[in-house]
């Protein structure tokens, strides 16, 4: 198993000098901030342009270490990004902290059963974890979203969507 270090330091948990270390799997404190509905950006490369194309998305679980599931619209330009080139970006903002989880990802189901909204399933199966805060800094408020539109049925969906990609 490959380790890279990087040759900056940061302050972690208490401990100055350590150097930041990029993984070939989630840590346990990433694993865990991906078991519920929270705010990621995601980068592919685009179809049309080969440029790089973000997106923010909320359906995203770690199926375990090694696997990240999202879920989108199956018109999602995201979906046509993939199909021609299945390198992503997941960038995470965590454990007081930033992290950019590159991966390969292939359209796992076309549409997800038991949600009323044509949504697609993507596997990414993680290849690096890479702590990409700058030196000497830590993240002290992480990004809070409000949905915009009926709270009682965006709570609904979100529960459909996230049983649904834990039952894939």
């Amino acid at each position: 198993m490959r380790l890279s270090v990087y040759y900056s330091v940061r302050k972690f948990k208490g401990v100055v000098g350590m150097p930041n270390q990029v993984e070939q799997k989630l840590i346990k404190p990433l694993y865990d901030e991906l078991q519920k509905e929270r705010f990621v950006t995601l980068a592919t490369v685009d179809h049309e342009t080969g440029g790089p194309n973000v997106s923010a998305i909320s359906w995203v679980l770690a199926r375990d270490e090694n696997t990240i599931y999202f879920s989108v619209d199956n018109r999602s330009r995201i979906l046509e990004n993939i199909n021609k080139n299945n390198m992503v970006v997941i960038n995470l903002i965590a454990n007081e902290s930033t992290y950019s989880i590159q991966g390969e990802a292939q359209i796992k189901v076309e549409r997800l059963e038991e949600v009323p909204l044509k949504l697609a399933l993507v596997e990414v199966a993680i290849k690096e974890v890479r702590d990409v805060m700058f030196y000497g800094s830590k993240i002290v408020t992480e990004v809070q979203y409000d949905k915009t539109y009926d709270k009682n049925a965006a709570q609904k969906l979100d529960n459909q969507v996230m049983d649904a990609m834990k039952k894939a």
